[in-house]
This record gives structure tokens, sequence and C-alpha cells, in this order.
């Protein structure tokens, strides 16, 4: 087992990773896949989930089935948080920063065979969908990329302060750790069945409860769902279905795509491995080619149903079935079928069978037979009803129906270095101040737990280093929208904004924090003002005084007052890229 030792700030990488805690990039989190689980218990640490508990929507939740509440947590956070992917809310970064940043201790070019906006290039998906221009990258040169910053909770819950937000917001790396935090503490799901998946582009969970669970963004779906069809699923199903998964986080730990050494407990990852294989995995039924049709709707020109009405046989095309699920209650599964028919006009059927389609009748009763058939015996009693259709295109659709039925996933090889790492002892039958206690009496000994404070902020538990270097360094949105202003200018637009931090008690926000929010706490402030004042003249000396409730900015030429709630007894030194905190 592995010992933590409290970090030496000396060493670079261990200054980035600490540094990273708090700015939480896409980036970060694959160079550091050790700060993914840590803002799960932050966002557990943090008063707001669980006050949702005191919600009527969540009114006697404990006595609810796992459905219940996994439903009743979507709708909540539906309600409450939007997906906001745009590339102004936490700025821009540029891949030879990034490159220059890391590469005394990482090699760059397996980043560059791993993530999208490094130029992966692993998956045709990413030429189909011009990764760049889907995000809205093309109208800047090819350097440029997003910071894309995973928000806590507070963070995504203060969106609401925001322009032209009215609720909460959240990338999808925020909401899926968001989730997951709701999952344990309001659905009561121990941490041992909650799996966070990254791919390159996309982030959920899988939850190991009954046949498993997968979070997509602000929604779920279950195994039903996954191969049901619809446009939910047809999303949900994209990123396990075209890209790597690079990392598979856990409370126990975690493995990586690239790393040789993993600490998720090998018997855990097993399990999910498994248990994720079964959940994309279904038996080929009549119900789910019905559902592969509405899923490749280009397949269901190839076919007509046969229905018999009054004793006479009478034909209609798939599609036109089709068209009217959309504007009835009824729908093509074999419990509604026929009332869905029924409310289908007279005139769209014929009497005669429709040439050049094949009778989905038939087919029913060969999918009803087909249990422990493999696919391509199926796919041979299908072509005697074929009629007219090409070979070819048959064989072309059994193809697609076979990547449909089952997903292989393109996880992290169980190949690895196991090392067993210390964890704190986490159960869903503690309250908020235990889980608080646990991780404190952990952080000298355990990595995840140290980590997680600097994650929450915990600014009176933890070195203030890498807070400073983040917020210097890596918050470009509050300088980019005040470029062209004197720093006296700013100083007044900031001692009008409300003396209100996002975070509680010793907690504090980053300066893009305090300027997308519009509030912010005297230290708050005074650090986004340093920050300000060092991108236009990086020559600058700051000294920032913290004496209690009072906050003093002495820069070359001027001094700075805010006022604090914190009670903090600290000075910061900026010069350049050189901070002293004493």
């Amino acid at each position: 087992m592995d010992s933590y030792m409290t970090p030496d700030f000396s060493d670079q990488k261990t200054l980035e990773k600490y540094s990273s805690a708090f700015t939480l990039s896409d980036m970060e989190i694959f160079i550091f896949p050790e700060l993914l689980y840590p803002l799960v218990l932050a966002n557990i640490m943090s008063p707001i989930i669980w006050k949702w508990r005191e919600d009527p929507w969540f009114k006697d939740i404990d006595k609810k089935s796992f459905t219940y509440k996994a439903n009743r947590i979507k709708q909540y956070i539906i309600h409450n948080y939007i997906f906001n992917l745009d590339l102004s809310t936490w700025g821009l970064t540029t891949k030879s920063k990034e490159f220059e940043r890391f590469v005394g201790f990482f090699d760059m070019e397996l980043l560059k065979q791993s993530n999208a906006l490094f130029g992966y290039e692993g998956d045709k998906y990413y030429f189909d969908i011009d990764i760049r221009k889907h995000f809205g990258l093309d109208k800047y040169n090819s350097d440029i990329i997003p910071y894309w910053k995973t928000e806590t909770v507070e963070a995504m819950t203060a969106f609401r302060y925001k322009d032209n937000f009215i609720s909460g917001a959240g990338e999808c790396v925020s909401l899926s750790t968001l989730y997951a935090a709701a999952m344990f503490i309001i659905g009561k799901v121990p941490l041992e069945k909650i799996f966070l998946i990254a791919t390159p582009l996309h982030s959920q969970d899988f939850i190991t409860e009954k046949e498993g669970l997968i979070t997509n963004n602000r929604r779920i779906v279950t195994k039903k769902m996954w191969y049901n069809g619809t446009s939910l699923s047809e999303k949900a199903r994209r990123a396990l279905e075209n890209e790597k998964v690079t990392i598979v986080s856990h409370i126990s730990g975690h493995v990586h795509i690239l790393y040789e050494n993993a600490t998720i407990n090998k018997d855990a990852y097993d399990f999910f491995s498994a248990k994720l294989r079964e959940f994309l995995f279904t038996e080929l039924t009549d119900a789910v080619f019905m559902n592969f049709l509405r899923f490749k709707s280009k397949y269901k020109k190839l076919f007509q149903y046969r229905w018999e009405c009054s004793g006479i046989e009478r034909f209609i095309a798939l599609e036109k079935m089709f068209e009217y699920e959309h504007s009835s209650r009824y729908n093509l599964s074999n419990e509604t079928k026929n009332l869905l028919l029924k409310e289908i006009d007279c005139d769209e059927f014929q009497l005669s069978s429709i040439q050049g389609k094949i009778i989905l009748n038939d087919i029913e009763e060969i999918l009803c037979n087909c249990t422990g058939k493999n696919l391509k015996d199926v796919e041979l009693e299908f072509l005697k009803h074929s009629g007219e259709i090409p070979g070819e295109l048959i064989s072309q659709m059994f193809s697609e129906l076979s990547d449909f039925i089952f997903i292989n996933p393109k996880i992290p090889s169980s190949e690895k270095n196991y090392i067993t790492t210390l964890i704190p002892n986490i159960s869903t039958d503690h309250t908020r101040d235990n889980i608080v206690g646990e991780i404190n009496r952990f952080a000298d000994k355990s990595e995840l737990a140290g980590l997680t404070l600097y994650v929450y902020r915990q600014m009176d538990k933890i070195d203030w280093l890498p807070f400073v270097k983040a917020s210097v360094e890596r918050n470009p949105v509050c300088f980019t929208d005040l470029t062209g202003k004197a720093n006296s200018e700013v100083y007044k637009i900031l001692s009008e904004m409300p003396d209100q931090s996002i975070y509680d008690n010793s907690r504090l926000a980053l300066p893009d924090e305090v300027w997308n929010f519009k509030r912010g706490d005297g230290i708050e402030k005074a650090i986004l003002l340093a920050d300000f004042i060092m991108q236009h003249d990086s020559s600058s000396e700051l000294v920032i005084e913290i004496d209690n409730r009072k906050v003093i900015l002495h820069s070359n030429r001027n001094d700075f007052q805010f006022k604090s709630q914190k009670n903090f007894s600290k000075t910061i030194r900026i010069s350049g890229k050189e901070y002293r905190i004493s």
C-alpha cells in the first residue's frame, strides 16, 4: 500500500496537480485522473445537495425504490441545471501553452493520440463530426483550445447569477460528478456502486445497481431505454459506440488508458467491466428489432405490416406506422401495436401487399424463435423472406443490428500494475458531518482525501500556493472582458459587486467565478484585481495583505482596499510567476 505524503510543492508536477484541483479543466483531469473522484467527494461535502433532501420533491425518498429515486433525482437536475458547453464561460488557452506546462512529465505525443482537441484521430467519428467546427473552434487558429473547466456544485448552482441564465448549469463532467454525489446523498447508492466513465468528448456515470444505469448529461438511461431506439438513447450511446474510454474513476481509485499503474481495486474494476458488458448486450427479439428500425430509420422503408381487419387482410408501409407514433399515445410495441393500428386512417392501407417490401409479420415469427441462435443463422432465415431486397443490403442491416444489440466498450486494459491506496470510509449511513470529519482525518495519509480538500477549497486546511497559482495563470475570462480598462475602473466595478462569495465559510472562489457570477468576498476580489494587473504588466510586484475583515492589495502605484467575511490572516506576494504566501 502506498503511503501518502504531505505535498512537496518544490516538485513541479506535484504543484501542477494540486493547482489543477482548483481549475479542473478536461485536459488537467486527463493528465491527473486522480482529480476526478475528489470532485465527487467535494460535492458530497458541500451543504448544497444535502439541502435538496429538505425539498418537498424528495419527501419520503428513503422509502422509495431505486428506480423511483433515480427518476426523482433526474427530474430535479433537469429542472435546476442546464447543460452548458460554450467557449466563453471559462475562456480559451493554446495547445502550445499547455504543451509547455506539461511537457516535463507527460508524453505529449501520447496526448495527441488520446485527446480530441490535440489532434486525436483514433476514430472515424471525429472526422465525421469535424471536431473543431462542432465546438465552434473553427473561427480560431488551430492552436486555440477551450479550457472547459469542470464546475463544483457551488459554481454549477451559481450560474443563476450569470447573464442569460435562469438556473444552474454545467458541462458533462460537472453533471456526472453532480449525479454521482446526488445518487449517494439522495438515492443512498453506495459509492462502491458508482463508476465515472470519461471518453475524449464525454463523461458519464455507470451505476451498478440492478441491471445498471447510465447517466447522460442531465438524464438517465436504463438498460431498457438503451435499446429503445429513441433520440435520447442515440445520444447516450454515442460515446461508448464511437470513443475509447480514457478513464474509469471509482472511490477505490482510477484506471487510465495510458498509465501502467492503476489505483482502482482490481476486483471492483473486473466487476465494473463485466457489468458494463452485460448492460451493453441484449438478446434479439421482435421488440428489439422494431427499436432498431426506429434507431436506423433508413431500414424502415424495407418493410410493410399485414393487419387483418373485419376478416380482410390489409397492408401498410412501416414508415407510415412510425409517422402515426408521433401523434399517438400508442407505439409499435407488442402491447399497443393493435391500438395504434386502429387509429390509422383506412385509406393509408392497401388491400394488396406492397411490392418490394418485406412483410414484417413473417419476420416477427422468426425473431420470436431465435433464442439461442447466432445472428448469422437469423440472417439466413431472414433472407428467405427478403424477396427482391438485395442480399447485400440485408447483410449491411444485420451488421448494424449486431452493433445495436452489442457494444464492445473500448475500456482501459485490465492488465495494469495495481497499487493499493488508502481511502476514507464513507457510507450512506453517514451524515454530512461524519463524512467531512472522515475526509479531514484521512487528509494527511490519503491522497484522495487530501486532494478532496483542495477541490473543496478548504482554505483553512490547505496550502494556498496552488490556489494562487491557478488564480493568476488560468483565469483568462476576467481580464479578457476587462481589457482596456484602468486598474481604478476595475476596482470600481469590483467594489460595486455584492460582497458575497459563492462558497461558504473558509472557502474561496477563483477570479473567473467571481467575474462570471458578479459577486465575491474581498479576498476573491483582491486576487481578481491582482490577476488583471499581472496580465497587463507582468513586471508588477504585488502584495495582498489579509487581516481578518480587512484586505489591501498593494501594487506599484496604488493600494486597493476590500472587505472580507472569511477571517484569514495571510500575506500573498506575487512577482511574475513567483508566489509566496505567509
